[in-house]
């Protein structure tokens, strides 16, 4: 049996082998880029991100992992990004919210913000990130707020912190972007 992302002959995988997804872009390469776009546009919708964004990434959406995690954005912008995300589906087996949970919020609004920072035709990339957990958290919605401590022309570095719904401080974190 062959799986979707096993290369066939070739180095492809083939019609019959890549399945159904396969075939459809075969036959109609326009239909399936337009059913991409649109679900785009629907994950960016439901995501909260502001209009003015949506032709940004239209092409790319927001992300798998920013949809598993529920994230939605409330503020977009290079100096500033805040975003809400549920607790429950994002726990760790103490019943708390995972860490690396926290570390998902904080690079996602690091990243989108050194994105915008960056501009068209330049693209932000990830070097560093690093999280302290200050206080766990159990139930509810966290907000991440991101405040940019640098905007260079190649670099860009944000702080993000966490906190509850009572807006006490659950972790502070920072990541720095390379812009090429």
């Amino acid at each position: 049996m062959m799986d979707n992302f096993t290369p066939g002959p070739g180095g492809e995988a083939s019609p019959t082998e890549a399945g159904a997804a396969a075939d459809a872009a075969i036959a109609a390469p326009a239909e399936v880029a337009a059913s991409v776009e649109a679900q785009f546009m629907k994950e960016l919708f439901e995501a909260g991100v502001p209009e003015h964004l949506h032709e940004w990434l239209a092409d790319y959406g927001i992300g798998a992992l920013v949809v598993k995690m529920g994230i939605r954005f409330l503020e977009m912008s290079p100096e500033r990004c805040v975003a809400t995300m549920p607790v429950e589906g994002n726990t760790q087996v103490a019943g708390i919210l995972h860490g690396g949970a926290h570390v998902v919020l904080a690079e996602t609004l690091g990243s989108f913000a050194a994105g915008m920072h960056a501009g068209p035709g330049r693209q932000a990339l990830g070097i560093e990130v690093g999280a302290t957990h200050h206080r766990a958290v159990s139930a509810g919605t966290v907000t991440g707020t991101c405040t940019a401590i640098h905007l260079g022309r190649t670099l860009t570095t944000h702080e993000i912190v966490m906190t509850d719904e009572q807006g006490r401080r659950l972790s502070t974190a920072r990541i720095t972007n390379l812009i090429r």
